[in-house]
Order: C-alpha cells, then structure tokens, then sequence
C-alpha cells in the first residue's frame, strides 16, 4: 500500500481542500502531472483545468481550479488556486448558463465582443461542468 500526501488547495478566500490522499493529479501549465508521497521538490503554474486526487480509501475525488501554482514536495502538496470549487459546490445551473452565454458571444460578430474573455468563460464553464458530471 501506498503512503499518503498532504494536500491543501487554497483560494484568496477560503481553504477548499486539506486531506490526506494516496496521488494527486493537476493541471500545469506545461502539461498534467501527477505527485505521490516522495516526489523531487517543484514548483509549477496551473492552467484552468481539474485537479484530481484520490482520497486514503481510494476514492477519486475532482476539484475545479481556475489557475494558480502548485509546489509539491515529498511529503506535502500545496495549490495555491485563483478560484477553487470541489463538485458539491458548482451550481451545475449556473455554469450551464455561463458556458451558454460564452458560446452565443463567441458565435456573433459584434466586434465589441471580448473573444479571449468570452473564450476563457466558455472554458471555465466546461471544466466545472465537467467536474460535476455533465460533460464527460
């Protein structure tokens, strides 16, 4: 049996996760990775994406994180997020209707639109639907 890592994943405004888990897995800038207890020491950028973990029992678990920097160490792992939310937190309504909207201001040719802003929503909305299920 695996050894377990410490896991904290921090936002500006609260602490979403603080467990012991057996691996975790996020999104980097420069690609996925994936930590288990002794890992070499790094620190790296996160892109908007899902970090997934396995809690002590075995059970893959899914976060939505918005960006933000992730430093592993043997023993610890730290992802310090702009945005975080586990799946019971995303109101599945309201990222339905997000990505919606992102998706109509991309698809019109009003030239006032914000394509980067709207292409960003539009693929926040995705991983936090995805994260609940809804878009597999």
């Amino acid at each position: 049996m695996a050894e377990n890592i410490k896991l904290e994943i921090v936002t500006p405004d609260n602490l979403v996760v603080d467990d012991e888990v057996q691996i975790v897995m996020a999104p980097g800038t420069d690609g996925e990775f994936g930590i288990l207890k002794g890992h070499t020491p790094f620190l790296t950028s996160l892109k908007v994406g899902t970090v997934i973990y396995k809690d002590t029992l075995g059970k893959e678990r899914l976060v939505f994180v918005s960006g933000g920097f992730a430093e592993a160490l043997p023993d610890k792992v730290t992802i310090l997020a702009e945005s975080a939310e586990r799946r019971r937190d995303i109101d599945q309504e309201r990222a339905k209707q997000a990505m919606e909207r992102a998706e109509k201001r991309l698809a019109s040719h009003d030239e006032s639109i914000d394509y980067v802003r709207a292409k960003a929503a539009l693929i926040r909305a995705m991983y936090r639907l995805k994260v609940t299920g809804y878009i597999v």
